[in-house]
């Protein structure tokens, strides 16, 4: 065997097609991020006139610039007293969002290459928007998984994704992969996770979408739900659940759910055991508000759909006040596409901006868009705070997010994996 890998190697070398060896291979470009101020997302603190050194996909060194030397070579982007933060996280995205209303009527009979080319799209304007993470809450015929190859291959511009895959209901609930009984749902749990889902989504309650069953009720057995949620945790995938219903949620926590979005209807004891268990909160607070109301216009929501949203959008504020002031982890969500226009500015901006008016102080609500969803996706070693050895996904604003959350509305920077993919100073030009 071993005279073969030999004979092979010298007919590469001789054919001039031999493997570069380390030694050999081309250094990894160097870029300087010089004069901004970095934002400690753990407590706040800043560095002033700083330099951020990123190597490659990585950041190498971060300090002030009276201590860190630029490298001969690197190539050096003026930040100009910008503010920098980590990359945005989105933790309740659909990039092929369907919804009842006019909009969605004309994508009744959308096939899966032109939603794939959709997806692609909003993957696009999320990334420029800011958000460098994204958890996909549901797609169809698994196009996301195709769409997560591409970026991770440079084939399309666009966020890392995390995704759940199809959404997993019992028949006749509130989703597209219906399936009954433990053995079903068994099934359909583990034909995500052999796609590549990073997690799994039920829905154990109606939702705001459905001309039928109530954002109330808990329509699934105890043997349904516990088998789904151990066949996912035995292949080391957690478990999230749409759900507005305490009675649902308390059976969820049960059975060791992980995380719960939108909870529209959630009461004090349910949010008490979310925090003593460290169950996450994803609150998707802006459908329900005013803002999301441009939205519903835009995409000619029926009257039927817009009384749900009135119908949940008190609750669901006491809810997430109460959810703040009990402690529970929250990361952030908007089931709106991140970069779509709510109350001048984006719908992720305003969920962020939004829970400083319902409880959080500014450092709380700039980490429930970026630690804590690094956290709660378990990649916290990667991506989620400006720390030496973490992806360089960094954003650029013009204050200081810190004191006042609104700063995020003026994203004028977004680098992602040490790729500058938009910088409004010095606008980038498309390859020749």
């Amino acid at each position: 065997m071993v005279s073969l890998l030999n004979r092979i190697a010298a007919g590469l070398v001789a054919g001039g097609l031999a493997m570069a060896s380390p030694a050999l291979a081309a250094p990894l470009p160097v870029r300087a991020l010089a004069g901004g101020n970095v934002v400690s997302i753990e407590d706040g603190s800043v560095i002033r006139d700083a330099v951020v050194l990123v190597e490659g996909e990585r950041i190498r060194r971060i300090g002030p610039a009276s201590e860190v030397e630029i490298p001969a070579g690197a190539e050096v982007v003026p930040m100009g007293g910008k503010w920098l933060i980590p990359g945005l996280m989105n933790m309740h995205v659909h990039f092929g969002l369907v919804l009842p209303g006019a909009a969605g009527a004309e994508l009744q009979d959308e096939t899966d290459a032109a939603r794939a080319l959709r997806m692609a799209s909003n993957a696009y304007r999320t990334l420029m928007s800011g958000i460098t993470t994204v958890r996909l809450t549901h797609e169809y015929n698994g196009n996301e998984f195709d769409l997560r190859r591409a970026i991770q291959r440079g084939q399309v511009r666009g966020p890392r994704i995390e995704t759940a895959g199809e959404l997993i209901v019992p028949t006749g609930g509130h989703g597209y992969r219906e399936v009954d009984g433990p053995y079903g749902f068994a099934r359909a749990a583990r034909e995500q996770i052999k796609r590549g889902a990073t997690w799994i989504k039920i829905a154990i309650s109606g939702g705001i979408s459905d001309t039928h069953g109530s954002i109330s009720a808990a329509p699934m057995t105890d043997e349904e739900l516990s088998t789904l949620i151990e066949v996912a945790h035995r292949n080391g995938v957690k478990v999230t659940a749409h759900n507005g219903s305490p009675q649902a949620a308390e059976q969820a926590l049960r059975f060791g759910v992980d995380c719960f979005e939108h909870g529209y209807h959630l009461t004090e004891p349910v949010l008490r055991q979310m925090a003593e268990k460290d169950v996450w909160l994803v609150p998707t607070i802006v459908v329900s508000q005013p803002g999301a109301h441009e939205f519903y216009r835009k995409i000619g929501s029926p009257d039927w759909y817009l009384q749900r949203v009135e119908s949940v959008g008190r609750d669901h504020w006491a809810m997430l006040r109460n959810a703040i002031r009990l402690g529970v982890p929250i990361a952030l969500g908007t089931d709106q596409f991140p970069f779509e226009p709510n109350e001048g500015t984006t719908a992720t901006v305003r969920e962020a901006e939004l829970y400083v008016e319902a409880g959080m102080t500014p450092l709380q609500a700039l980490q429930a868009a970026t630690i804590q969803p690094a956290r709660m996706l378990g990649l916290f070693e990667e991506v989620g705070s400006l720390s030496p050895g973490k992806y360089a996904d960094i954003v650029a604003l013009d204050g200081d997010p810190t004191r006042d959350i609104s700063a995020l509305r003026s994203i004028s920077f977004v680098m992602k994996g040490g790729e500058v993919v938009r910088n409004d100073a010095a606008p980038i030009l498309p390859a020749q």
